[in-house]
Order: C-alpha cells, then structure tokens, then sequence
C-alpha cells in the first residue's frame, strides 16, 4: 500500500491519527445519559415504566415526544448558557471568568429599576426606585442599561487583567465579591419588582421560548465569529501559546479586554432575560451560574489550558448539564443531590479535559 506523503521531506499520513471530531463525542455522551435515564425509568420500580424525554400514550401535535418536559430542559439551561458562550470564549483564549453570576445580580438590579411601571393596580408602584419620571420608560432603556452595566464590568475585568497582569481567578473573584456587594447596596438589599409588560415580553415572548430563541441566535452568530474571523483567529491564538501570538503582530492585551467585555456582555444579557422572565429582581440573582457555566464549557469539550474548543460543544455541554439536573428531578431525587451532581460534574469535566490533553500529546 502507498503512503500518502504532503510537503517537503515526504511527510507520512496517518490515517490512525485523524481527529474525531470532540463535538461527535459530546453528542454521543449526551445520546448516551438520556439512554440511561430512559432506561432507569423502566426498570425502577417506583418510577412505573415512566419516560423522561417521550410521551407514548399520548401523542400531541404529531409527536411522542413529551415537549413540556423538552421545554422545561432548554429553558433551564438557555439563561445560563448565555453566560456560557461568553466563558466559552475567554476560556480559548486561556482566561477564567468568576463573576458573570455577581455580574447578573447587580445588573438584574439596576435594570429592573429602569423598567418599573408607575400604577400596579391602580396604585403607585411600591416597590419604585425612582421617582414617576423614571418609570414607564421605553424598554430601550433598560435593554441599554443592562448591556452597559454587563460591558462596563466586563471591560474592568479585561483591563486589569491586560494591562496590571493581575491572574483571571484573582481579577474576576475581585469583580464577583464587588459586583454582588454593590447589587445588594443598589435597594438595600430589597427586590425590586412591577416591570412593565414591554420589558416582560422580553423573557416571556414567543410562548414562553424567548430565552431559548436568544440562547441559540448568540450560539449561531458567536459561532461563525469565533470560526471565521480575525477575532475567533486571535482569540484561538492567543489560547494556544500567547507569547506565539504577541510576537506574530496580535495585540493581545487589546484582545484581551475585547475578550472579557465580550463576556460581560452577555452577563448583562442574561440578567435582562433572568429579570424579565421573572417579572422580579433580587440581588442573590445569579449565585453559582459562572461555575454552571464553566461546566458546561468543559463539558463541552472547551480546554480549561486554552487554545482549543467551539461554541457548538458547549451548546452541547449545556444540553448534557439540562438533561442531567432534570433527569434526577424526573428520579425523584432530592435539590441537595443535584448540587452534589454538579459537583462531581465540574470535578470530572476537568479531570476529562486532562486526559483529552494527554492523549492528545501522546499522539502528536
């Protein structure tokens, strides 16, 4: 048999050492834990021959799929995954991100106080931050706040990281303790409530499957900029070795800060929809969603040593984390083994990630 050789110096293919794509393993993975759940709910006694993802005694709209719980799944993990496209990326570029759950918290305040309406019921808000003035303005207005808020922080982030050489961990644990004091301060620690319906009808439109609809527009669009433009080259890059990248002409400080803003971003983002799903904002909003992030990213086969991953394994990540939270309520199992599950999720995903790099070393 012919070897197939490319290049000067007649270098050898090897057929053996063709990379299977990471997302197809994700996907598997995921095909594999609803097969067991699915499995589990026929042979439990208790569990009377139930489904988690099927419906087959009866068919609605065509399907047997049981769609409420299909529902219940991605809008569990969409608000969320929000904050994972952008973890998603500052993790490739070989950063670590601990505040976009502080970051929620104190932007699900400062925009709901922008999205009051005046008279509940007839009456004055009672829960009013401002005075009438501020009350019953155009839904711009706290979308525009809300994005600032989660850019601002962001951008904080980026630059003290960039340009002090402060580490990520210490930078970002900075910005969560400061952002989630500063939530709790903004109403004395008092939830603000009554938006108007504009603003609710940003987390409740489309029957309900706003956040999803939203959820899977940004991993579209972030998908093609992290694989076919400049920034997802850089962003690559710099993951990958960041001195390389510095002296092949990237600004990576520069990169850096657009990288973290980025991600504060879509912080805020997930706060507006949190907030005006809800109908509601508390400070303790968002508690423990960056570590729920960064589970889904490694999951999804993102490298927590940077360089390498895509916004479609953590899509897939985020399915994986829904179906697992949800498949323990559809066992009956009580809240505290889930927080013991995500646990072990986030400590196996890491410990899954360095086997990947040593297999992958071993192979090169």
């Amino acid at each position: 048999m012919a070897d197939t050789s490319h290049g000067t110096g007649g270098l050898t293919f090897d057929a053996k050492k063709r990379g299977w794509p990471n997302e197809a393993n994700v996907f598997i993975a995921l095909i594999a834990i609803v097969a067991i759940f699915e499995i589990l709910g026929q042979v439990l006694p208790y569990m009377k021959g139930q489904s988690l993802l099927f419906d087959f005694d009866t068919v609605r709209d065509g399907t047997i799929l049981n769609m409420v719980r299909l529902k219940i799944i991605i809008l569990q993990v969409s608000i969320i995954g929000i904050i994972a496209i952008g973890s998603t990326q500052v993790i490739i570029a070989g950063g670590i991100d601990l505040s976009p759950g502080s970051i929620v918290g104190l932007t699900a305040m400062v925009a709901m106080s922008f999205a009051q309406t005046a008279l509940v019921n007839g009456f004055p808000n009672p829960k009013a931050v401002f005075g009438p003035a501020w009350m019953d303005l155009s839904v711009v207005v706290p979308i525009v706040v809300a994005l600032a808020m989660g850019i601002l922080a962001g951008a904080v982030n980026g630059v003290l990281i960039a340009y002090t050489r402060i580490p990520p961990f210490i930078a970002t644990l900075g910005m969560m303790v400061a952002a989630r004091g500063a939530a709790k301060w903004w109403s004395k620690g008092q939830p603000i409530s009554f938006p108007t319906e504009t603003f609710s009808s940003i987390g409740n439109g489309m029957a309900g499957w706003s956040p999803v609809v939203i959820f899977i527009g940004l991993a579209i669009l972030f998908h093609f900029i992290l694989k076919y433009t400049v920034y997802g080259k850089h962003t690559y890059a710099i993951g990958s070795n960041e001195d390389a990248a510095r002296m092949s002409g990237i600004k990576v400080d520069r990169h850096k800060v657009l990288v973290y803003t980025i991600a504060g971003m879509l912080a805020g983002l997930s706060a507006l929809v949190l907030t005006s799903k809800n109908l509601t904002a508390q400070a303790g909003m968002g508690v423990m969603y960056e570590l729920d992030a960064i589970a889904m990213t490694v999951i999804g086969g993102v490298s927590l040593a940077g360089g390498r991953g895509s916004i479609v394994g953590t899509v897939l990540g985020a399915l994986i984390f829904g179906v697992i939270i949800s498949g323990f309520t559809y066992l009956r199992l009580d809240a505290y083994y889930q927080e013991m599950v995500k646990g072990a999720i986030i400590v196996a995903a890491v410990v899954l990630d360095q086997w990947r790099r040593q297999r992958a070393a071993a192979r090169s």
